[in-house]
């Protein structure tokens, strides 16, 4: 019996077949039931080509996430936009009337006083009641310039917090505004102190001075704190200011004349008064002329940047 089995091999290892080989086979052959297929083995078609175009696995890992990481980000940002716009876009239409009240409120404050109040109610002589009663008067003015430009302020800037609006006027600008307000101070001071000391007769009282000038003085304070804030904050309505105020200053001196009629003011006094009336009037030519100026730049500046974002695309 063993010579023949070792027969049976010795005949196996003629024809190439092992004994190992022979035994793997039977056993696998006697596991494998008649109903389990086959096993299937499936080889990648780019086997060797997944981490050909970087050295590191982390590196491809990292690339093949990075456009689904920018898409997502800038999802997340566009959503971000339109959310933070969506309130800004129903105020819109509250800003709307904003055009109409301003306007309406520089009308009520500083115009219908000074045209249709009669003198007569607000003048009761040289004295101190007159004083606070023009004062007071200009604050009324003064109190509807502020909401006027408040509301300028808040129609000029964008609908959008993402966008900064800053606007800062040139240097040339300030230096002509301090120079024409601080020359407006010094003159009539300077004419005053000349009167005082006995070069323009005859003398002027204090009091009576500072009825037909003492509000002019008042207000130009005013406005060169507003015109200083509006700077600093950059406000856009920095080129509006000071036209609201030199023309309501421009009132304010018609109104002085007729009180140095009543007040049997001096005739250098009157001209002092019509020669900055004059004065004012060049002032305020020259912000107008600024105004027109500034509107040309930003239309050629506007036009120019929609060109080029043309060319860009």
């Amino acid at each position: 019996m063993i010579l023949s089995s070792l027969h049976i091999v010795s005949n196996l290892k003629i024809f190439g077949f092992s004994t190992l080989e022979l035994v793997y086979g039977v056993v696998a052959s006697a596991n494998m039931s008649q109903w389990e297929p086959a096993p299937i083995a499936y080889a990648p078609d780019n086997e060797g080509t997944l981490l050909k175009e970087t050295s590191n696995i982390f590196e491809t890992m990292n690339s093949s996430n990075e456009p689904a990481e920018e898409a997502s980000i800038t999802k997340t940002e566009q959503l971000a936009d339109e959310h933070n716009n969506r309130p800004f876009t129903h105020l819109q239409y509250l800003r709307r009337p904003l055009w109409l009240l301003g306007p309406a409120l520089l009308l009520v404050t500083g115009v219908v006083p000074t045209l249709w109040l009669p003198v007569s109610s607000i003048f009761l002589g040289p004295n101190i009641a007159s004083l606070l009663s023009l004062t007071g008067l200009d604050c009324i003015f003064n109190l509807g310039a502020s909401l006027f430009l408040l509301m300028a302020d808040s129609t000029a800037r964008p609908n959008t917090t993402t966008r900064a609006c800053n606007s800062e006027p040139p240097s040339s600008y300030r230096f002509w505004n301090v120079l024409a307000n601080v020359t407006g101070f010094i003159v009539p001071l300077a004419v005053f102190f000349g009167s005082q000391k006995g070069f323009l007769q005859p003398q002027l009282p204090f009091i009576s001075f500072a009825v037909l000038l003492g509000p002019y003085f008042l207000l130009l304070s005013v406005q060169m704190l507003t015109e200083m804030l509006t700077w600093h904050w950059r406000s856009p309505v920095w080129l509006v200011t000071p036209v609201v105020y030199e023309a309501y200053r421009l009132l304010q001196l018609m109104r002085g004349l007729k009180l140095g009629a009543e007040l049997s003011a001096p005739s250098w006094m009157m001209h002092t008064v019509r020669g900055l009336v004059c004065c004012w009037v060049l002032v305020l030519g020259v912000q107008l002329m600024r105004v027109a100026w500034y509107a040309g730049f930003t239309a050629f500046a506007y036009q120019q940047q929609s060109d080029t974002s043309a060319d860009g695309y």
